[in-house]
């Protein structure tokens, strides 16, 4: 399957990337059938080749989300524009959503908590000498009776 993708060129820092067709299964920047344009970020100037491009999509090539929404920009796709990444922040409904379940988790955790205490015999003393005390009976009783 061929693809409409941007592979990068450039020195590091300075990115820049050439609109290609290559296979689908190939690396980005790895071997193309042929460079289309090119689009440099820090200008954010894109130069395509819009015959070239309306061919290989006659052709079958399907463009990546980025390369799909450059060519609706420019009008030689119509359509709606692709989310091409995901957005790290959550909305504020998702935020309300977490909130409501950690919350109710926090309330089962507290219920089970309070189950437990109940279920747990009272911490009453039990009438057991002290350590001290039984090593002090010991001692007496080896006095009182000698060995024979």
């Amino acid at each position: 399957m061929l693809k409409i993708r941007l592979s990068r060129v450039g020195k590091k820092n300075k990115a820049q990337f050439r609109v290609t067709v290559a296979d689908g299964r190939r690396a980005p920047s790895g071997k193309f059938i042929e460079i289309l344009g090119h689009y440099n970020p820090h200008t954010k100037e894109r130069v395509l080749k819009n015959e070239r491009i309306e061919y290989w999509i006659s052709k079958g090539a399907k463009p990546s989300a980025t390369v799909h929404n450059f060519l609706v920009d420019t009008g030689i796709i119509k359509g709606e524009k692709i989310t091409s990444w995901k957005p790290k922040k959550k909305s504020k409904e998702e935020l309300e959503k977490l909130a409501k379940e950690t919350a109710e988790k926090a309330k089962k955790e507290a219920e089970k908590q309070e189950v437990k205490e109940e279920d747990k015999p009272e911490n009453k003393p039990e009438n057991k000498p002290a350590p001290e005390t039984k090593e002090i009976e010991k001692k007496e009783e080896i006095k009182n009776n000698p060995k024979v």
